[in-house]
């Protein structure tokens, strides 16, 4: 099991010039780690690994897995719509000692479903730690069917999906046809609480860059059989959850790190600055969930 509870999808802060600014990365992992957040997920899509070159790419992998030094899993996303880069990447997160690999469905090419199967299966034949796979076909143009999870399941490297195409019957489904060690982590911060009852993991999260406890927390009082607590936690963040998705991620959360004081920086193009009036209703809730003053 690679890990249950919540793990985070790390934002990439970027300096004025927009460099990778590694002093407040570090300064985040060792958060994470007091917070009580269970994984860390580098270079996924909060992370902007699109934008970044492949040095980039690499160096932001190896410091979040140096400077956790066992303390945490840490899972690097290592996907491409290339299959021949995914396998480099994974090979190279494998070398410099990742506990997993989260590897997108590829992007743009619109892969069919044996496409899929065969793309994934590559890589895992050619590395010794899990894969996630990572369904999000509102990014991807592709979504990835329960029957082809289910097909890819019983490789002995990939251990588990993150789902989040929002589609709970999808999600039931991979639950029906995988095996019970199958595991299935949210990647939708709403529906956390739905897809656990259904079996799941937790949670690779956005949300929890803002509030690492409180995901943790809810994860782990599902696990313990705490359903009201979990429920309570879930209905009570997401409003805020909702303020991070009215645009393309990692805009919001990235303008609510700011905001907090995280120095999360700029995006890199072409992302830009969130629109005032979604600012707004974000600051609201910052504000409403105390993460502000009024």
């Amino acid at each position: 099991m690679l890990f249950q509870g919540s793990g985070v999808a790390v934002v990439t802060p970027f300096d004025e010039q927009g460099q990778i600014d590694f002093d407040t990365y570090g300064k985040w992992l060792d958060w994470h780690v007091e917070q009580g957040t269970d994984a860390i997920i580098t270079c996924g899509t909060t992370g902007e690994a699109a934008t970044m070159n492949d040095s980039e790419h690499k160096a932001v992998m190896k410091f979040a897995v140096d400077h956790i030094a066992g303390r945490l899993p840490v899972i690097a996303g290592t996907g491409s719509n290339d299959t021949a880069y995914a396998i480099q990447l994974s090979q190279y997160a494998e070398s410099i000692g990742a506990d997993g690999l989260l590897v997108v469905t590829p992007y743009y090419n619109k892969s069919s479903q044996k496409g899929l199967i065969a793309h994934f299966t590559a890589i895992a034949d050619v590395v010794n730690i899990p894969i996630i796979l990572y369904n999000v076909p509102g990014r991807t143009g592709v979504n990835m069917e329960a029957s082809t999870v289910a097909a890819l399941s019983e490789h002995p490297m990939v251990c588990g999906v993150k789902e989040a195409s929002g589609n709970i019957t999808q999600c039931a489904d991979i639950a029906r046809l995988c095996p019970s060690d199958f595991q299935m982590w949210s990647g939708n911060d709403d529906m956390i609480v739905p897809l656990m009852s259904l079996g799941g993991s937790g949670v690779i999260s956005v949300v929890a860059n803002i509030l690492p406890k409180e995901t943790s927390e809810l994860c782990h009082a599902f696990l313990a059989g705490d359903t009201k607590r979990a429920l309570d936690i879930q209905l009570g963040m997401n409003a805020l959850v909702h303020q991070l998705f009215t645009e393309t991620n990692p805009i919001p959360v990235k303008k609510a790190m700011n905001l907090m004081g995280m120095n999360a920086g700029t995006m890199r193009l072409p992302l830009i600055e969130i629109q005032p009036n979604n600012e707004e209703t974000l600051v609201r809730e910052l504000k409403n969930f105390g993460l502000l003053e009024v």
